[in-house]
Order: structure tokens, then C-alpha cells, then sequence
């Protein structure tokens, strides 16, 4: 805390030096009947460079005005005509917002009469008038820094400089009367770190302080990622005790937003901390109070989260859990499946399924899409949208992708070793693993693991994560061409890609979305997307694939348009690996399969 003190007058007033105190961004309040003093005090103020001065010349308006610019320090006439500054001080000293203001009299009364008046009202300081200027602003600094030295001690945990529970309190109150209007959940997260008390047993106090710190930083850069709360100026975080800390989360849009959140934070605090004494990989137990569900108050709001991470830590280590019930059980449902998911590829429990893409002009079988699926030893098989968000969630993405690409890329070369057909293999890569920095070389890793060449598999892109960060996507895509392989676009039209991004992306395939085939044909405006599309790609040197085809009628108008190549129930569903194998021999005993 003594760091604190030094932050605050690190900029001497007066003095050469270009960087400014904390303090001189703090409001100055002067109350006195002539304006000519006012004018005098805020001029030498604004040479130290103090530059947020309100002045009242009518001490009848002072309470109401430092209620509403809540001042860092009032600057007191005693003697006005109007309303004594004995007055001014008195109400200010009964007024609950008011009450610990600083106030500094200013006084020409030679006499101890006034001053212990002043003093037995609550004054602060004291300035002789007339005003010296060197010790006007010594006396500002000093008053302000210890002020707030003291309210950032009242208000804060001295080990971790996080807020503590009273300035939490207020950011929850604050948050609650907010929510009617502002829209969207509040949600309070409790926190508990049991390794600070083991810490203590075993090492002393220093190594758990050490912890606290590690746990405070990361859970101010967490709650900066996330931008938890609508209000800068009061905390999102605190430290409540040794052992329990709390984040305030404003705004989500749906429970599963705030179990995202929740799961998230679980993650970042359970990473190892290398500490003096040795490693700890934090133990955390999380619960989620919501508002106005689980309380409509800070207090009745605090105790539902501590009795939910209470819940928590009955469930064991690294658990996130719900005040209310029913969202508890879904909640721990979808735990329990992360954590079945995270070990399903090393159980050999992933799948993959292939749909059949097929040649629009001459009806051959070019190429699939691999497409996972998770065989769950008690859901039987599971469709990607039932664990692929989880596995986003979770960061399990990654994984599963890298899995993807290799067991596809063996699958073809295996294909192709068996005389089947040297068909192209489309995979999809996730957003996660685009960004990750190593999918070029995941990619030329699979590819020599299967002896698969690079033209023959195709990389599924999508708009969103293009457009990111166009710069960077396109040198990864110039990246991923290098290697050899084939660039495609998924879903194009449902996104937000601008044309002339588009035709610097060095793709070779553009995928129209099902969307747009539903309708077709006869929807004019559908057809007419398609239309575009197609000329779009061939205009650019692109292949077109339609995805969705579930009708004769659907594949002709394609046809018709132009569209080079199709997948979709009208052909095939998604079949099993084995029964994929079963249609390509099916075809090449009739001599139908056409190479990619």
C-alpha cells in the first residue's frame, strides 16, 4: 500500500516534469461570496496544474452541488453573508454522501475561537487568508493524497490491491438498478482458491500472499478481456477474503453466455503458477448467482454465489455450479460431457462421416466431406452440434480438428492405395485452430503421416474468420498454398465479407450456402444468389459447390446455373466411413468413379 502513497506524489506541483499525479485529476470545490477569490484560487490551482475547479459563489447551492460533482476536496469561506461556511460544513458532515469529503477552511480569524469551531464541525485544514499560493497547493496535494491514500486502504486489499467488499458492494447495487433498463443478465461469479490456506500451513504467509497476487492479476486481465461491467468507475472483481474473490458480469445475453464466462475463468485461474516455493496448479470452485432469479440485492445475490461455489466444492476440483437448481443439473450435465469429450479421441469414441460430392455435368463421385461425429458410449452417436460449441468452449476444438485432418487424410490415401478413386477430402477447420499459429504445420504433418498429396484435400474456410483479421488471414492463406492444398470458402453469402477482400483471398472453391438452395427452383431471389455466385466464382478462377441439394429439381437449376459440383441428400446423406468405402467399391465395380 505504501506503493500507492508514492503513486499519488510522484508529480511535485510546481515542479519540472512531464508526468501528472493522480491527484490533479481529482475535482477542487471552492465555496466563497466573492467571486474575485474564486477566480484567484482556481488561476493558482490551474498552475499546478490542477485543472478540474468548480466554484460557488452562493453557499446555498454548495450541498446540492457537491453532491452532484462529488469534489476530491472543498476549499470553506467561513464568513458569508448568505449561509455561514459554519453551516455549509455542518450540513455537510450530516449528509451520508458527504460526510468523509475533506474541507479546508479558509479563514482570516486570527483568534482559536473559529478554528476549534471549524475543527469541533469537522474541518479538515485550515488556510489563512489572504492565500500564499505555494502553500495553498501544498496543502490541496496533501489533503487530496491522503485522502485518498485512505480511501484506497478502506476500500482495497492490501495484498492485492483488489477492491474488497465494500466498494463490490456498491458495484452490485449499482449493476441491479441498472439492469431494468440496460437489458441483458447481471450475474455474480464467487470464487474459491482453497490452495492459499495450504499455502499458509505449509510455507507461511508469503507464499499464499504470493498466490493472491498471481490470482489478482490474472483475474484483472480476465475481467478487461471480457468487459464485465457497463460502469468504469466501479469494480467488476474483488477480493472478498483470503481465500474467496468474486466477478461481476453485466449484459450477457443468455445463460449459456454466463456459463461460457464462468467455464472460461476456470480455465485461466487453474493454469500452473510458478511460485518461489515451488509450482501450484490452482484448485478453483466457482458458483453463479443470477439476477433477479437468485436475488435482487447485493447481499441476498452474494450469499446465493457462495452457497453455489459451496456446491462447487462438494463436486470436487475444478467444478462450476448454479444457484438455481435446475440450471445446476443442466449446468453439470454439460460438465460431465466436457469432460467425457475431452479424452473421446484417445478412446477411439470420434467418427467420421463422409458426404459424397458429386460432378454436376458428368455425375462422378470428385470428392466428401469429412464431417466428425462423437460415438458416446451412453448417448450412442452425437451430431457436431451437440458437443462441437462444448468443445469451443472448452478448447478442446483444436484437438478434435487435429484429429480430423489426420484421420481424414489417412482415410483417402487409404482410398486411393486401394484403387478407389484419388478423390479430394474436404475438411472444415475451426476458427480456433485457424488462429493458432501451427495449422500449416499440422496440415504438412498429416498430410506426410498419410502419404496423402497436398491437391487432393481441401481446407474449409469460413467468412467470419477471414475477416478477423484480413491481414493475417491472408498471409496464413498464402501460407496454406503453399503447401499445395485447396483453398474453400464454407457458407458463402451468409457472412460479411466485402468483394473486394474477396478477390485478394487466393481461394479455389466457393461452397453456396443451403440456405440459398432451399428455394430453388422458383425463388427468384434465391436463384438469382446463386446465379451470382456462380459467375462470381468462375470470374475469380473459382470451382462452385452447392451443399443442401435435396431434390432432383434443385440439382437441374444448379446445373443450369452453372454450379460445378453438389453434396447433398439427393445423393447421399453423410455416411459411416465403412459404408463410404462400400459406395466407392459399389462404383468402381460399375467403373463410375471419377478422380478428383
Amino acid at each position: 500500500m505504501n506503493d500507492v502513497w508514492h503513486d499519488l506524489l510522484r508529480a511535485e506541483p510546481g515542479a519540472e516534469t512531464t508526468a501528472r499525479s493522480p491527484l490533479q485529476d481529482l475535482t477542487v470545490m471552492m465555496v466563497d461570496d466573492e467571486p474575485l477569490m474564486t477566480a484567484l484560487i482556481e488561476t493558482h490551482l490551474e498552475d499546478a496544474g490542477y485543472t478540474r475547479f468548480i466554484g460557488c459563489n452562493d453557499p446555498r447551492d454548495a450541498l446540492a452541488l457537491a453532491r452532484r460533482e462529488r469534489p476530491g476536496v472543498v476549499l470553506l469561506d467561513l464568513m458569508m453573508p448568505q449561509m455561514s461556511g459554519f453551516e455549509v460544513l455542518e450540513a455537510m458532515r450530516a449528509d451520508e454522501a458527504l460526510r468523509y469529503t475533506p474541507v479546508i477552511v479558509l479563514t482570516a480569524a486570527t483568534g482559536s475561537e473559529a478554528r476549534l469551531r471549524a475543527l469541533r464541525l469537522g474541518a479538515t485544514d485550515f488556510l489563512s487568508k489572504p492565500v500564499d499560493e505555494s502553500e495553498l497547493v501544498l496543502r490541496v496535494r496533501n489533503t487530496l493524497a491522503f485522502q485518498q491514500y485512505a480511501d484506497r486502504a478502506l476500500h482495497h486489499d492490501p495484498v492485492t490491491d483488489l477492491p474488497n467488499d465494500r466498494l463490490f458492494t456498491r458495484a452490485i447495487d449499482a449493476a441491479l438498478e441498472r439492469m431494468p433498463t440496460a437489458g441483458g443478465l447481471v450475474a455474480l461469479v464467487s470464487v474459491e482458491l482453497p490452495d492459499g490456506r495450504q499455502l499458509r500451513e505449509s510455507f507461511g504467509q508469503r507464499a499464499a500472499d504470493e498466490l493472491a497476487r498471481v490470482v489478482a492479476q490474472r483475474l484483472r486481465r480476465f475481467a478487461e478481456h471480457e468487459a464485465c461491467t457497463r460502469d468504469p468507475t466501479l469494480p467488476p472483481l474483488a477480493r472478498l477474503d483470503a481465500d474467496d474473490y468474486a466477478l461481476l458480469l453485466e449484459g450477457l445475453a443468455s445463460v449459456d453466455a454466463v456459463e461460457a464466462v464462468a467455464k472460461r475463468l476456470l480455465c485461466v485461474l487453474a493454469a500452473p503458477a510458478a511460485l518461489s516455493v515451488h509450482e501450484v496448479v490452482p484448485t478453483a470452485w466457482i458458483g453463479v448467482a443470477l439476477a433477479p432469479v437468485d436475488g435482487c440485492d447485493a447481499e441476498t445475490l452474494r450469499k446465493s454465489a457462495d452457497l453455489a461455489a459451496g456446491h462447487a466444492r462438494q463436486h470436487g476440483a475444478l467444478s462450476v455450479m448454479f444457484a438455481s437448481p435446475e440450471l445446476n443439473v443442466r449446468s453439470q450435465q454439460r460438465m460431465t460431457l466436457g469432460a467425457q469429450l475431452r479424452g473421446a479421441a484417445g478412446r477411439g469414441e470420434l467418427r467420421l462421416h463422409y458426404q459424397p460430392q458429386v460432378d454436376l455435368v458428368h455425375g462422378g463421385l470428385v470428392g466428401a466431406e469429412a464431417l466428425v461425429r462423437w460415438q458416446h458410449p451412453q448417448h450412442g452417436l452425437m451430431a457436431p452440434a451437440e458437443f462441437v460449441p462444448l468443445a469451443e468452449e472448452m478448447g478442446l476444438i483444436t484437438g478434435i480438428g487435429e484429429w480430423v485432418l489426420g484421420q481424414a487424410c489417412r482415410d483417402t490415401a487409404s482410398w486411393s492405395h486401394r484403387g478407389l478413386g484419388d478423390l479430394r477430402i474436404a475438411v472444415n477447420v475451426a476458427k480456433p485452430q485457424f488462429l493458432a499459429g501451427n495449422l500449416c504445420a499440422v496440415l504438412r504433418q498429416a498430410l506426410f503421416d498419410a502419404g496423402l498429396p497436398p491437391e487432393r484435400l481441401v481446407v474449409e474456410l469460413t467468412e467470419s474468420m477471414l475477416m478477423d483479421d484480413v491481414a493475417a488471414a491472408l498471409a496464413l492463406m498464402h501460407e496454406l498454398k503453399g503447401l499445395g492444398v485447396t483453398l474453400s470458402i464454407d457458407d458463402f453469402g451468409t457472412g460479411y465479407s466485402s468483394l473486394g477482400y474477396l478477390k485478394r483471398f487466393p481461394l479455389d472453391e466457393l461452397k453456396i450456402d443451403r440456405s440459398f438452395v432451399t428455394d430453388l427452383p422458383g425463388g427468384r431471389a434465391d436463384e438469382a444468389i446463386a446465379r451470382a455466385v456462380v459467375e462470381l466464382g468462375h470470374n475469380l478462377g473459382m470451382t462452385v459447390i452447392a451443399e443442401g441439394v435435396e431434390t432432383e429439381a434443385q440439382r437441374a437449376c444448379l446445373a443450369a446455373l452453372g454450379c460445378d459440383t453438389y453434396q447433398g441428400f439427393l445423393f447421399s446423406r453423410p455416411l459411416p466411413a465403412e459404408a463410404f468405402v462400400a459406395l466407392l467399391e459399389s462404383r468402381a465395380a460399375a467403373g463410375a468413379v471419377c478422380a478428383g
